[in-house]
C-alpha cells in the first residue's frame, strides 16, 4: 500500500506540472446594486485538468458548474482565488483560438443553414477556405447533418441545434474542450456518438472539461471528476475511486445449473465457517442505452427511411490525424488550396461597322424600308471667347420669309 501511495503522488506531481487548467481557492460571488451578496456561485473551489484528460465538472442545477466554466473562458471575472488556462489568465486574448466551447444553449443565427454557420465560424478563427470546407464535409458527417445541411437552423429541432453546435466547438480543431451539458435534448443515438467522440477525443490527447447533471453520461467516459453542490467541491477522483463497493464481490461465468451453484454455495459457507454464502443468483441484465443502439442499428442496416439527423457518422480526418509540422504541412497547404483563376484581360470596345451606299441597298431588300438620311449639319460660327450660337431650322425660315411676302 505505501508504495501505491508514493507511486500515486509522484504522478499527480508530475501531471500537476503538465496541467491545462488549474483552480486554486476560486470564489465567485454575485452582488445587487447595493453590492449587497445575492448569491455564492463558487465557493474556494479548487482543481486541475491534465492535458489528454476527460474531465468532468458534475453537479445539480445551480451548483456553479456553469460559473466555473464562464470564469474560464474569461466570460466572468472571479471575485477571489486564481485561475489559469495554458498557463495564462483566461482573459488572454492568444488562448482563444486553442479552446472550443459549447454553452449549454446553442446560440446560433437561425436564418443561416449548417454549411453557413460552419463556415461562418471558420471564418472567425481565419481558416484558409480550403481548410474550411474540408473541415465543415468531415464535421457534418460526424454530427449526422450532412443531409439536411442546406436547412435553416431555425427548421432544426432541439437535438439537431445541439449537434451543429457540437459542430462549430470542433471546427478549430481545439487543445481544450469545454462542452456544457452536450447531450442536452439528444436522442441515445445521438447521446452515444458524443460520448465516443468525447473518449476518441481524449484518446488523441485533447483535453476535455465535460459539464453535465446527467451522472449516466459522464461516468462512461470521463477519467476524473469533480461533483458540486452549493459551489463547494463534494468529492473527487476517478469512477473507480468515487463508484466501487468495497464490501461485496460479484462473479459473473456462464450460465450455471442449480447443482453448481449449490456446491458454490456449500464452497464459500466451509471456508468462512458459515458467515458469507451467496446472497443473490441472477442474469446480467442489457443497458437500455444498448438495447436502443442495436435497435436504430439494425433499422438503419434495413435502409428504414428516416427524416431525422442521420446516424454513424465517421469522426473528422483532422480530428484523428496528427497535425502535420513543416514541409509536410506547407505541401498538404498547396495541394488542397485551388489555383487562382488568371485575371481576365480587358476587351477593346466594339467598333461600329462603317456603313456605305451598298449598305443602304443591302437594308432596303432585306427590311423594305428606305433607311432615313441623314441631313448635314451646318457648321457654328464662333467668334473668340463667345459661345457658339445654335442653328436655325431651314424650315422655320422659309415660314416666316413667307409670311413677310403676304
Amino acid at each position: 500500500m505505501v508504495m501505491v501511495s508514493q507511486t500515486n503522488a509522484e504522478t499527480t506531481s508530475v501531471t500537476t506540472r503538465q496541467a491545462v487548467v488549474v483552480v486554486q481557492g476560486l470564489n465567485k460571488t454575485f452582488k445587487d446594486f447595493w453590492l449587497r451578496t445575492r448569491a455564492k456561485a463558487v465557493d474556494n473551489l479548487t482543481f486541475h485538468v491534465e492535458k489528454g484528460e476527460v474531465f468532468g465538472l458534475l453537479g445539480p442545477n445551480g451548483s456553479g458548474k456553469s460559473t466555473t466554466i464562464k470564469i474560464m473562458l474569461g466570460l466572468l471575472k472571479p471575485t477571489g482565488g486564481r485561475i489559469a488556462v495554458f498557463g495564462k489568465p483566461p482573459t488572454d486574448v492568444a488562448i482563444k483560438k486553442r479552446i472550443g466551447y459549447l454553452p449549454e444553449e446553442s446560440y446560433l443565427y437561425p436564418f443561416l443553414n449548417a454549411r453557413e454557420t460552419l463556415d461562418y465560424y471558420g471564418k472567425l478563427f481565419q481558416l484558409d477556405r480550403s481548410v474550411r470546407v474540408k473541415r465543415i464535409d468531415e464535421l457534418l458527417d460526424r454530427v449526422g447533418l450532412t443531409s439536411v445541411q442546406h436547412r435553416a437552423v431555425k427548421e432544426y429541432s432541439k437535438g439537431m441545434q445541439r449537434r451543429i453546435g457540437i459542430a462549430q466547438a470542433l471546427i478549430n480543431d481545439p487543445e481544450l474542450l469545454i462542452l456544457d451539458e452536450p447531450t442536452t435534448g439528444l436522442d441515445p443515438i445521438g447521446t452515444r456518438q458524443i460520448k465516443d467522440l468525447i473518449i476518441e477525443l481524449g484518446r488523441r490527447g485533447k483535453s476535455i472539461v465535460l459539464s453535465s447533471h446527467l451522472l449516466a453520461d459522464v461516468e462512461d467516459c470521463v477519467h476524473r471528476m469533480t461533483i458540486l453542490y452549493g459551489g463547494k467541491k463534494q468529492r473527487e477522483g476517478t469512477c473507480d475511486e468515487l463508484l466501487e463497493t468495497q464490501g461485496r464481490s460479484i462473479i459473473e461465468t456462464e450460465n450455471l445449473d442449480d447443482e453448481t451453484i449449490r456446491q458454490i454455495d456449500e464452497l464459500i459457507r466451509r471456508r468462512t465457517s458459515g458467515a458469507l454464502g451467496i446472497d443473490k443468483v441472477s442474469h446480467p441484465r442489457q443497458r437500455l442505452e444498448d438495447l436502443f443502439v442495436d435497435i436504430v442499428n439494425r433499422a438503419t442496416a434495413e435502409r428504414t427511411a428516416n427524416s431525422g439527423a442521420a446516424h454513424g457518422g465517421q469522426t473528422a480526418e483532422f480530428l484523428r490525424a496528427t497535425p502535420a509540422e513543416g514541409a509536410e504541412l506547407l505541401q498538404a497547404l498547396l495541394r488542397d488550396s485551388p489555383e487562382p483563376a488568371a485575371p481576365a484581360r480587358p476587351q477593346p470596345p466594339a467598333q461600329k461597322p462603317a456603313t456605305g451606299p451598298d449598305d443602304d441597298v443591302i437594308a432596303q431588300l432585306a427590311g423594305g424600308a428606305k433607311p432615313e438620311p441623314v441631313r448635314p449639319q451646318a457648321p457654328a460660327a464662333t467668334d473668340a471667347g463667345k459661345p457658339a450660337k445654335p442653328a436655325l431650322d431651314q424650315g422655320l425660315l422659309d415660314s416666316l420669309s413667307g409670311d413677310d411676302k403676304k
